[in-house]
């Protein structure tokens, strides 16, 4: 299999639905393994639902339901994540997710990011300050947090909270890593700090990031899915690598 045409995730025939409303509609997207991809659209037009179907975090809204199909790729086998056999957990700690606003929790940097090990049981491994510090490093944030891991978690900046939020997700080394509009709450600084994190994190796993700022689709993606009136045909590819020439235009086929 050539790597670079590497299936991650395989949506087929997809609707989203708030009571009778639907919200997505027949949505068939192929999503390359260790790329960007980018969900742009106008406001209302289901963005942030459509990542929620690819972890299923709709399922504790009233009302709400999916049909259709979403596979994943996790250790070259493709899992149907709607199976009634494969467990929501296992799924989250694969795919993982970081929101708009920064949430951390009202507890120090060092059990922010040990949060989720606590919840799968895996709190008592010894390798867990190795694995919080590696976390804290792929975000960015080791250098800057190193010396107060026992400070409170919401004493930090916008900037480094939302590094943060990242570090924690990244603690389950997931395979999927889903984005909502994670620079939108940042000022100008601190969101290309963001944008150069998601950029080296694609090495290791699959990302899809919603996102209203087209400049910086045009960065950052390697590919773009416009979502309008809940509909979306296709991904659009990347067709040349970053240049000079290729700024202000775009960069899709």
């Amino acid at each position: 299999m050539n790597i670079k045409d590497h299936i991650k995730i395989k949506i087929r025939n997809l609707f989203f639905y708030y009571n009778t409303n639907m919200i997505l509609k027949n949505i068939n997207v192929d999503i390359k393994a260790n790329t960007i991809t980018a969900v742009t659209g106008p406001s209302g037009q289901g963005k942030s639902s459509f990542l929620m179907t690819l972890n299923r975090l709709w399922e504790s809204i009233e009302g709400a339901r999916v049909t259709g199909k979403i596979e994943i790729e996790f250790n070259e086998k493709y899992r149907n994540i709607y199976d009634k056999k494969y467990p929501v957990s296992v799924l989250r700690r694969q795919v993982g997710m970081v929101f708009q606003t920064p949430n951390p929790l009202p507890m120090s940097i060092y059990n922010n990011i040990a949060f989720p090990l606590k919840l799968m049981g895996e709190h008592k491994n010894k390798n867990m300050s190795f694995r919080i510090e590696n976390s804290l490093k792929r975000a960015f944030l080791w250098d800057e947090v190193r010396d107060r891991l026992n400070k409170d978690a919401r004493t930090l900046s916008g900037g480094q909270q939302q590094r943060l939020c990242i570090a924690r997700a990244l603690i389950l080394e997931p395979h999927v890593l889903l984005l909502d509009e994670p620079t939108s709450s940042l000022d100008e600084k601190a969101g290309r700090v963001i944008e150069d994190l998601i950029v080296e994190l694609k090495k290791n796993c699959t990302i899809v990031l919603v996102s209203h700022y087209m400049d910086q689709v045009k960065r950052i993606a390697d590919a773009s899915m416009k979502l309008s009136n809940g509909t979306s045909n296709t991904c659009r590819f990347r067709t040349s690598a970053r240049n000079k020439k290729n700024k202000g235009k775009s960069w899709f086929s």
